[in-house]
């Protein structure tokens, strides 16, 4: 719901025409784990004897069709958790790609700033005031005011800067919550002397209503898709509402917490507790949302990211510390999967990063900027990405 007090900050990011719907865009979804997730018992390296000495009672048994909790073979090496089951057929189908040894370059350990650095796009800088997301939106002269869009309560940094963008936790309740004033907001602005300011009343009314519409349509997922119940699944059911209602979406934005494990990461079997059950939703809401996308998934590449990783050893309660290198993951349509990409660093002593975290070897941006030149279409990597060499993966990720 957008009450009046949020309006004017909203408002200064909406300023522009509605494109004409009905014109299918290029698709890029950005899922961030909050709380620095531990990609090692999310992508197992089973094949790393080291993993299983580091991590005497959290580690995932390696695959085995005795074993229910076992980790899922994806190459001999590495494995899915086991509560990842709904996207092994993705890789199977080669539409899923795993990076390893992927992060920021920045060695902060503090969730606020890490974050900040990933979503600005410029690790180590904390002045910088737009978000990545937005500035790899091409100048478009009459842009859907629902171009960029956030299923959150509250503009997050990827996605603030000079091209529009909307936060919203609900597609149905969307709106400004009180119409008499509404009324009242919208003859004001119908009314004011400057033009930026009228067009910036008029769009800010015609993107609230363009939205009220979808949210008014009737909807039920596709191929039989359903969604679980958490808030990632249902977040990723409204935005593929948006792609499918075809209202000129290009980048997406929503998030997930709760990946801070320093304690019971995983419970007595490793298909249980905190972690296990936050990668069943996870896992659960991907499948879902490309069953429910069918062949529209051509249009569509999503990437998972987190602000660090965890550390190599676990800690006395069963848990894992702030590390450094994590996991990333990329599906869609033109996704060259069925691969794990990135140099693996190992975990041996000399190998981890100050000697506890596993080791940086591709930067996030690396990744990032593939995704946003081939798939978005924008080659402007020195304005998306400042202050970064450009570095490309060293196999194409995009078919």
């Amino acid at each position: 719901m957008l009450g009046m007090g949020a309006a004017p900050g909203w408002l200064s990011r909406v300023l522009y025409a509605k494109e004409a719907p009905g014109a299918r865009k290029k698709v890029l979804i950005a899922i961030f784990q909050r709380g620095a997730v531990d990609g090692l018992n999310v992508v197992v390296p089973f094949g790393e004897k080291r993993y299983y000495d580091l991590r005497p009672t959290i580690a995932v048994p390696a695959p085995s069709r005795r074993n229910e909790d076992a980790a899922i073979d994806l190459d001999g090496f590495f494995g899915l958790h086991p509560n990842l089951a709904a996207l092994k057929p993705l890789w199977d189908r080669r539409m899923l790609a795993i990076v390893e040894g992927a992060g920021s370059p920045d060695p902060t350990r503090s969730h606020f700033d890490a974050q900040d650095y990933m979503e600005s796009g410029t690790p180590g800088i904390k002045s910088t005031q737009t978000g990545w997301l937005n500035r790899s939106l091409l100048h478009e002269l009459h842009p859907s005011p629902l171009r960029a869009v956030s299923l959150t309560p509250d503009l997050p940094v990827t996605l603030r800067g000079p091209n529009g963008a909307v936060a919203v936790e609900s597609i149905r309740n969307f709106r400004i919550s009180d119409p008499s004033a509404a009324k009242l907001f919208e003859n004001l602005y119908e009314s004011a002397p400057d033009s930026m300011l009228n067009a910036t009343g008029r769009e800010t009314f015609e993107a609230v209503k363009l939205m009220q519409a979808v949210g008014k349509r009737p909807y039920e997922p596709a191929n039989g898709a359903i969604y679980p119940a958490g808030k990632l699944g249902q977040n990723l059911r409204q935005i593929a509402r948006l792609i499918k209602a075809d209202v000129g979406l290009e980048v997406a934005f929503t998030d997930i917490g709760g990946w801070d494990t320093h304690v019971h990461e995983m419970g007595p079997r490793a298909s249980v507790g905190r972690l296990p059950n936050l990668l069943r939703q996870f896992g659960d809401a991907l499948a879902a949302f490309s069953q429910d996308m069918g062949d529209r998934m051509e249009d569509v590449v999503l990437v998972t990211m987190s602000e660090f990783g965890r550390t190599a050893k676990e800690n006395g309660n069963r848990g894992t510390d702030h590390g450094h290198a994590n996991v990333m993951f990329i599906f869609g349509g033109a996704v060259r999967g069925g691969k794990v990409y990135g140099k693996w660093p190992g975990m041996q002593p000399e190998q981890l990063y100050q000697g506890r975290d596993l080791a940086l070897t591709t930067d996030f941006r690396t990744v990032l900027s593939e995704l946003v030149r081939n798939h978005l279409g924008d080659a402007r990597m020195a304005s998306v990405f400042p202050n970064f060499a450009g570095h490309r993966m060293s196999e194409p990720l995009l078919a």
